[in-house]
């Protein structure tokens, strides 16, 4: 006679399971009037579906459907009642009216916990629209443009599977940020769009950006003041203007940037390779604590730069000092080619030169008409260990 009794607690899970309600809640944004075509703004039905979401007990879901939807600037503000996923399959599209432009972000998140944004879609952030009027680089009365999606006092938080394209200004920007990591991120640009850093981060820590690509038109990733504990590894940079920590001593009483760790990464034709660059003159600051290992270079200008005389417009002062303090660099297993002779450029301030600045196992080669590879160091005091090539100033 067959019985059931082997099977009980199978059978008693699976009822469990079908009364258990969905977690977590999720909220269509077609449900809330948003509409497929890139005609029509979406904002006020995304943000009504974020609403539900975040209010949700446990937390709650915000699907965004395949299609492409307008979105004006919107800011989806927490806190919520359980952690959020943001999960974007369609495609977001950025409008190009000049009147919606001026403004310091597209999308953003603010005061969120245990956010998730995810899904594959794509940003289209149209920033060749903006470019053309609005490159701070050469114009100073440029007025800011929207960074593509903005991340304010957000914690406890992944963002993955995001595609940012042609951003009007920085892709991805974190502020005030703690515990984010970024993964499996796509960024891309021509490398003659202005001031679209690929990942910029300010005033935040314990960040994480792995196994992702980024071709951009300024920085790949730029730590600014406030910047700790964070870690980068498995990035593609090319086009764009390398890794930047800085522009640092841009203000007084400006937060320090620390515990910098950078690996396993790629750079390919790009401006500049592993940088940190403060301004001069400037107040008192300090950067310590940063590593640069096992990285991968492909015909880059100025593969390992620091530069304490950073001035981006003229006129410059050239004996204006900066008084940031860059302490305990290490450059490790960095090889590759370089497309100017001077591969190795440290250029420190007179009145707080770099002090512990290492170089282990530098192989730069320059196939230029100007001879073998070279090396420049000023106001530095360090060591270096294993292979130099080019041969070292320290």
């Amino acid at each position: 006679m067959f019985s059931f009794l082997p099977w009980l607690p199978l059978l008693l899970s699976l009822a469990i399971a079908a009364h258990k309600p969905p977690f977590p809640a999720t909220f269509n944004v077609l449900s809330y009037g948003a509409v497929r075509v890139p005609v029509s703004d979406n904002s006020k039905a995304f943000l009504r579906a974020w609403k539900d979401a975040c209010e949700c007990n446990g937390g709650g879901r915000v699907w965004i459907p395949r299609g492409t939807y307008l979105l004006n600037p919107v800011v989806f503000i927490g806190p919520c009642n359980g952690p959020v996923e943001f999960v974007i399959k369609g495609s977001l599209l950025a409008s190009t009216d000049r009147s919606k432009m001026f403004v310091d972000h597209w999308i953003g998140f603010m005061y969120v916990d245990r956010l998730v944004v995810r899904g594959g879609g794509r940003l289209l952030g149209q920033g060749s629209a903006a470019w053309r009027f609005n490159d701070c680089a050469t114009n100073s009365r440029c007025r800011p443009l929207p960074v593509t999606m903005r991340f304010d006092f957000v914690t406890n938080s992944k963002v993955s599977r995001i595609h940012s394209i042609d951003s009007k200004n920085a892709h991805f920007n974190l502020f005030a940020c703690q515990n984010v990591r970024m993964n499996r991120i796509r960024i891309t640009a021509p490398a003659e769009s202005p001031n679209t850093d690929g990942i910029r981060i300010g005033a935040s820590g314990n960040i994480t950006i792995e196994n992702s690509v980024i071709r951009t038109g300024d920085d790949c990733v730029s730590m600014i003041a406030g910047s700790e504990d964070i870690t980068i590894s498995g990035v593609h940079c090319g086009p764009g203007h390398g890794f930047s920590i800085g522009s640092l001593g841009g203000s007084h009483n400006e937060e320090h940037v620390s515990r910098i760790v950078i690996r396993n990464s790629t750079l390919r034709e790009t401006q500049n390779g592993l940088r940190i660059k403060t301004w001069a003159p400037s107040p008192p600051s300090l950067a310590s604590d940063i590593t640069f290992e096992d990285i991968v270079m492909e015909n880059v200008n100025n593969p390992i730069f620091i530069d304490q005389q950073y001035c981006p417009q003229p006129p410059c002062n050239d004996k204006a000092q900066s008084l940031v303090q860059i302490r305990n660099v290490t450059f490790r297993k960095v090889h590759g080619t370089s497309s100017s002779k001077v591969a190795v450029k440290i250029q420190c301030s007179k009145h707080v030169p770099c002090e512990d600045v290492k170089l282990v196992n530098i192989n730069l080669e320059y196939r230029g008409s100007e001879g073998p590879a070279a090396s420049s160091c000023f106001n530095v005091r360090g060591k270096s260990y294993g292979l130099q090539l080019p041969s070292g100033c320290l």
